[in-house]
């Protein structure tokens, strides 16, 4: 299972804007990483899931888009993502 309804509430209360807000760049970014991060450790014992690797490449490519669109946006919110998520770049 990848991620749980009570974690993925978790993720979002902590990175939202407002009270109601899912869909903000920064919380969407934020549950791909701990998709990526799940994934990352699934391939570590599933060496030859090539299905799931495909997903897990089209993951980081959304993840890079939205990352790309919010420095464009709002400069000052990107690097405080990138520092609370431990994103390189």
């Amino acid at each position: 299972m990848a991620i749980t309804a009570a974690q993925k509430a978790q993720i979002v209360t902590e990175y939202q804007r407002a009270v109601a807000d899912t869909g903000s760049p920064e919380v969407q970014i934020a549950l791909m990483t701990a998709r990526i991060a799940y994934l990352t450790e699934h391939f570590k014992d599933n060496v030859k899931d090539h299905h799931s690797r495909r997903g897990l490449l089209r993951l980081v490519s959304r993840r890079r888009k939205l990352l790309d669109y919010l420095k464009r946006k709002n400069e000052a919110s990107y690097q405080s993502l990138i520092k609370r998520l431990e994103i390189r770049k």
